[in-house]
C-alpha cells in the first residue's frame, strides 16, 4: 500500500495501515530486488565469457548501481520534515539493522578493514572488536533512551536535555568536525573505487560518485538514505562474501572460510618462517638497507649532495647527447635529472622519506609484523623488548577504547534509532544491526590470511614476466597502493620487492583467486555502495545539524517545514562538494580519518550523552565545559602528534606521545576528561529545572508515568 507524500506524489516506500502490511510490502519489494540484483551480475558474467570487454563491465556496474540509488531517492522523495529527518518514524527493526549496517560498513570497513589485518595481523583485531562492541554499548546505554526522548538530532537532544542553545551549538559544531572527517574517508574511498571500475582519474571519480550520493539524500532525506541503504547492504554483503568463499573453497575445499581461518594462519606462520631466512630475501632486504643508509650520508650534508646529484645527472645527460645514445637511454638520463629535487628543503623531505621507506623494506616480511603475534617486543626479553611490548599492548587497549566509545557516539549512526516506530523497536532494531555487521567482520580476518597465504604461496617465487596481469594494472592506478621492482635483478618475485596499500587487499582478492572480472566489478560495486552509504548518512547529518539544529532551532524559529528542508537541501550540496575538494587532496589514509572521526565523537559526546540519560544531576554548564575540553584535549593531541595535521597546523616541535600512545586514539585522553569535567561542574553549579530532572527520570523509569514517545521539549 502507499500513502500521499505532502507533495502530492506516491513514494514507492511510503506505507499506510498496519505495520505488519507495510513490511510484507518491504519484504516483497527487497526480495525482488536481491533476485533482480543476482540474475544482473548472472548476465554479465555470460556477457563476459562471450566477449564483454573489462572496461565496459565496469562502466555498467558503475552506471548501474549509480542509477539505482538515484532511482530509489526519487521514488522516496518528499518535503515532509519527519520523513526528511527521521523517515516518518516507521522504518521496521530489520530494516532499520540493514540500513544502521550499510551505515556503519563504511569504506573503512569495506576496503580498509582485510587490508588492516593483512598488514598488522593481530593488531588489526583492535578495530574488529572496538567497533563490534561499540555496538554493546549502543544497545545498553543510548539507542532506546534517545528514541524515549524523540528528537530528531543528537545536538538537538543536547538542547533539550541541557535546556538551551550553547549545548546545542558545541554539538552542531562537534558532530559537523566528526562527520566531515569522516565523510572525507568516505569519499576519497569512492574515487579509489570509481577510477578501478571505470579508468577515471581519481578527481574525476569523486565526482562521479558524489552524483549517486547526492541525489539520495538531496531528494528524500532520511527516508531516501533508508531505504538505499537497505539495497546498498545487499549489494555489498553479496560482493564481500563471494571472493572469500571462493578463495576458501579454492585452498581448502571448504565453503566456509571463518571455519579454516586456523587451519590457513598455522600455514601462513609457517611460511613466515621460510620467508624470513630465504637467502632471495635476505639479499633483497640488504639492497634496501644501502639504500638507506646511501640516504642516511646524504642527509648529513644535504647542500653538498644536492649539488653532487645534480652535477652527475647533467654530466650522464651531457654524455649521452655527446655519444648520440639511443633515444630511450637518454629520455630515462634527461628523466633522472628532471627528478633531482628543486632546493635543500625538498630533497631533505624527499631523502628522508626515501631512508625511512628504504629502511621499513629492509625489514623482514615487507615490514609487517608476523600474523598470528599478538604485540611487538618480548614481555621476557630485555627492557627494549618489553617497553615495547608494553606499549604496543597499550595502544591496542587504547584503540579498542576509542572505537568502542566512538560506535556509541557517531551521529550519523544514532540519527538512525530515531528513524523505528517504537523504542521496543529501537532496541531490537540494534541486535539486528549487529548480527549484519557480524557477517562482515567475522569473515574479515580469514580474508586478511587467505589473500596473504596466496601472495606468500603462490606470487612469491613467480617470474616477473609471468605475474598476474592485475599487479601491472593496478601500479598504473597508484603506485602507492601497489608497487613490484624487480630490486635484486633476478627476474624472480620476492616479498620484499612489492610494497601494498591495505585499501586494495579486498578489491584484488578476486583477481588473487583467479575469478573471472565480472567479480572484480561486482567487488568494487560493493566497496562503492560501502562508502556511498556511509557517506549518504554523514553528509545528511551534516546538512541537519546546520539546517534544524542551527537554523530551525536556534536561528528561525518559524520557519516553514518546506523552508527548512530547502536549505538543508543546499548546505547538504555546499558540503559534499567541500568534502569531495579535500578528499581530492588525499589527505591521509582512510583508516586514519575515519579512526580520528571516532575519537573526535567518542571526546565530545559519550560522557554529555550517557551522563545526560543517567545521571539527572547534569547540567548544562558541565555538559559545555565538558564538551569542549574532551573535545579540545583530542583535537589538541592529534594536531601535535600526527604527521599530516602537524604540517596542515605548522607544528615543527619534536613528537611527544603520552604514555606512548598513537594519534589514532587521542580519545583515550578526552573521554574520561568529558565526564570529569560534566561530574565536577555540575556538583559546583546549581542543578537542570525539576521538569528537566522529572524527564531524566521519566526516560529512564517509563512505568513512573507511563512511556513517552513525544520530544523532550
Amino acid at each position: 500500500m502507499a500513502e500521499m507524500t505532502p507533495s502530492g506524489k506516491e513514494g514507492m516506500f511510503s506505507g499506510i495501515g498496519s505495520n505488519a502490511d507495510f513490511k510484507k510490502q518491504l519484504n516483497k519489494v527487497y526480495g525482488w530486488y536481491t533476485g533482480g540484483f543476482i540474475t544482473f551480475v548472472v548476465i554479465l558474467a555470460i556477457a563476459e565469457q562471450m566477449g564483454l570487454g573489462r572496461a565496459m563491465i565496469g562502466y555498467i556496474f558503475l552506471g548501474a548501481t549509480v542509477l539505482l540509488y538515484a532511482g530509489i531517492g526519487v521514488m522516496s522523495r518528499t518535503s515532509d520534515a519527519s520523513e526528511y529527518y527521521v523517515a516518518g518514524r516507521r522504518v521496521p527493526a530489520l530494516y532499520n539493522g540493514m540500513a544502521t549496517g550499510a551505515d556503519w560498513m563504511s569504506a573503512a570497513s569495506f576496503i580498509g578493514m582485510a587490508g588492516t589485518l593483512y598488514l598488522t595481523g593481530y593488531g588489526g583485531l583492535a578495530f574488529i572488536m572496538g567497533w563490534t562492541g561499540g555496538y554493546c554499548l549502543v544497545a545498553l546505554f543510548l539507542a532506546p533512551f534517545l528514541r524515549k526522548f524523540g528528537q530528531f538530532t543528537i545536538p538537538d537532544f543536547l538542547g533539550a536535555r541541557y535546556e538551551g542553545n550553547l549545548p546545542r551549538f558545541i554539538g552542531i559544531f562537534a558532530a559537523i568536525l566528526c562527520s566531515f572527517t569522516y565523510v572525507v574517508a568516505q569519499i576519497y574511498g569512492v574515487g579509489l573505487i570509481t577510477t578501478r571500475l571505470a579508468g577515471v582519474p581519481f578527481e574525476v571519480g569523486i565526482f562521479v560518485g558524489l552524483a549517486g550520493i547526492l541525489v539520495c539524500s538531496f531528494l528524500g532525506g532520511m527516508r531516501a538514505v533508508t531505504w538505499t541503504q537497505v539495497a546498498q547492504y545487499i549489494i555489498l554483503i553479496i560482493a564481500y562474501m563471494i571472493p572469500v568463499v571462493w578463495l576458501s573453497v579454492k585452498q581448502t575445499n571448504n565453503p566456509l572460510p571463518q571455519l579454516i581461518y586456523g587451519y590457513q594462519l598455522e600455514k601462513v606462520t609457517a611460511k613466515e618462517a621460510e620467508l624470513i631466512k630465504d637467502p632471495k630475501e635476505l639479499e633483497v632486504r640488504a639492497i634496501f638497507k644501502a639504500r638507506a643508509d646511501a640516504f642516511g650520508e646524504k642527509l648529513k650534508d644535504v647542500p653538498a649532495a644536492l649539488a653532487a646529484d645534480k652535477a652527475a645527472a647533467e654530466a650522464k645527460v651531457a654524455e649521452l647527447k655527446a655519444a648520440n645514445a639511443p633515444a630511450a637511454d637518454l629520455a630515462a638520463a634527461e628523466k633522472a635529472l628532471a627528478a633531482v629535487p628543486k632546493d635543500a628543503e625538498a630533497a631533505k623531505k624527499a631523502w628522508t622519506a626515501g631512508k625511512t621507506g628504504a629502511e621499513n623494506r629492509a625489514k623482514p616480511l615487507a615490514n609487517m609484523p608476523r600474523h598470528a603475534q599478538q604485540f611487538a617486543g618480548d614481555p621476557a626479553g630485555d627492557e627494549k623488548a618489553r617497553a615495547a611490548f608494553d606499549t604496543s599492548r597499550r595502544n591496542f587497549l587504547a584503540l579498542i577504547f576509542c572505537l568502542m566509545v566512538g560506535t556509541a557516539a557517531l551521529p550519523h549512526i544514532l540519527m538512525r534509532y530515531y528513524t523505528t516506530p517504537s523504542v521496543k523497536q529501537a532496541r531490537e532494531s540494534v541486535t539486528w544491526s549487529l548480527f549484519f555487521i557480524f557477517l562482515l567482520y567475522f569473515t574479515a580476518p580469514a580474508l586478511a590470511v587467505l589473500v596473504k597465504y596466496e601472495v606468500f604461496t603462490m606470487l612469491v617465487g613467480t617470474p616477473f614476466d609471468q605475474l598476474p596481469a592485475w599487479i601491472g594494472q593496478w601500479n598504473k592506478v597508484d603506485p602507492a597502493l601497489l608497487s613490484v621492482v624487480d630490486v635484486n635483478k633476478d627476474g624472480i618475485f620476492q616479498l620484499a620487492e612489492m610494497t601494498i596499500g591495505g585499501d586494495i587487499v579486498v578489491l584484488v582478492s578476486p583477481e588473487i583467486g583467479g575469478l573471472p572480472y565480472v567479480i572484480s566489478g561486482l567487488v568494487a560495486a560493493g566497496g562503492l555502495a560501502a562508502a556511498l552509504s556511509t557517506a549518504d548518512g554523514l553528509l545528511l547529518t551534516i546538512a541537519n545539524a546546520l539546517s534544524h539544529d542551527l537554523y530551525y532551532k536556534m536561528i528561525n524559529p518559524n520557519a516553514p517545514a518546506a523552508r527548512r528542508i530547502l536549505i538543508s537541501k543546499i548546505l547538504l550540496l555546499v558540503v559534499a562538494l567541500a568534502a569531495a575538494y579535500v578528499a581530492a587532496q588525499k589527505p591521509a589514509d582512510i583508516l586514519f580519518l575515519v579512526s580520528a572521526a571516532f575519537s573526535f565523537a567518542a571526546a565530545a559526546f559519550f560522557p554529555a550523552l550517557v551522563l545526560g540519560i543517567f545521571w539527572k544531576r547534569a547540567n548544562k554548564i558541565g555538559a559545555c565545559v565538558g564538551m569542549v575540553l574532551g573535545l579540545g584535549i583530542t583535537f589538541y593531541y592529534m594536531a601535535t602528534t600526527q604527521p599530516w595535521l602537524r604540517g596542515v597546523f605548522g607544528v615543527t616541535s619534536p613528537v611527544e606521545l603520552w604514555y606512548g600512545i598513537l594519534p589514532i586514539s587521542a580519545g583515550i585522553f578526552g573521554v574520561p576528561l568529558g565526564f570529569a569535567a560534566i561530574i565536577l561542574v555540575s556538583l559546583l553549579t546549581p542543578a537542570p529545572g525539576k521538569d528537566i530532572q522529572e524527564l531524566v527520570d521519566h526516560v529512564r523509569y517509563p512505568t513512573l508515568r507511563g512511556d513517552i514517545n513525544t520530544q523532550a521539549t
